[in-house]
């Protein structure tokens, strides 16, 4: 049964999420602060974490960047502060995806199973396949990334994005596509231009040698991205 932790201190909304998610067949474990949260996390490895931005003791900031260090396990982000750039902030310190409160619970609920099935059909893949462009390497069986023959720790949506990139070079995806693709729902005015943008940014901290002179994933300007490398042969 699908674990899923929910880390969020409005003890009314945990209730709710909790019959409502549990109803919906997962198993379902909420905790009211960050410091219970991470330690939880760590004891009872769930699939998926909601995350509140704003909890006691222990920030969903540092909460999330600490999960990020040890796993690549989702997280969906909850946020009361609906600004772009507080919804972009939370993508740049790992998140998956985020919801502005209120939210709707069959929001919340397409939110999950859409990164859910994105992950369980990369687990899914049985012929190896692994993409080198210079020193950068995608294997999309063991789903790992490796710059320079090391291992590269990033967000489960990092290594979606680069395997579309990867595997369709010079192809330009516009914003709105990649979100349809990733997200696994149409685009939405919620989720604009720059949610993209925030992974993009992280990404190329991560697999460029200049991120603000990108080698591998450039921007096509008025159209939206593109992969600029060529496979190794």
């Amino acid at each position: 049964m699908t674990k899923i932790l929910i880390i969020e201190d409005e003890q009314g909304l945990s209730k709710v999420l909790n019959a409502y998610l549990s109803n919906e067949g997962y198993r379902v474990k909420t905790v009211s602060d960050g410091k219970t949260g991470l330690t939880e996390f760590t004891n009872w490895d769930p699939d998926l974490v909601v995350l509140d931005l704003m909890l006691p003791y222990l920030s969903g900031e540092e909460v999330a960047k600490s999960i990020r260090l040890k796993k690549d396990t989702p997280i969906i982000m909850l946020t009361a502060k609906g600004k772009e750039d507080d919804r972009v902030y939370g993508l740049g310190i790992g998140a998956d995806d985020y919801l502005v409160k209120p939210f709707s619970q069959k929001e919340l609920l397409a939110r999950i199973k859409a990164i859910l099935r994105r992950k369980e059909q990369s687990s899914n893949r049985t012929q190896q396949d692994i993409i080198t462009v210079n020193n950068l390497s995608i294997n999309t069986i063991i789903h790992k990334i490796y710059l320079n023959d090391e291992e590269l720790v990033v967000t489960p949506t990092e290594y979606h994005l680069l395997k579309i990139f990867m595997t369709h070079p010079n192809r330009v995806f516009s914003r709105e596509h990649l979100v349809e693709i990733i997200f696994g729902y149409m685009w939405e005015s919620e989720h604009d231009p720059r949610t993209i943008d925030a992974h993009i940014k992280n990404l190329r901290k991560k697999i460029e040698p200049d991120p603000k002179k990108p080698s591998f994933i450039k921007t096509v300007h008025g159209l939206g991205y593109k992969f600029g490398g060529v496979k190794n042969e």
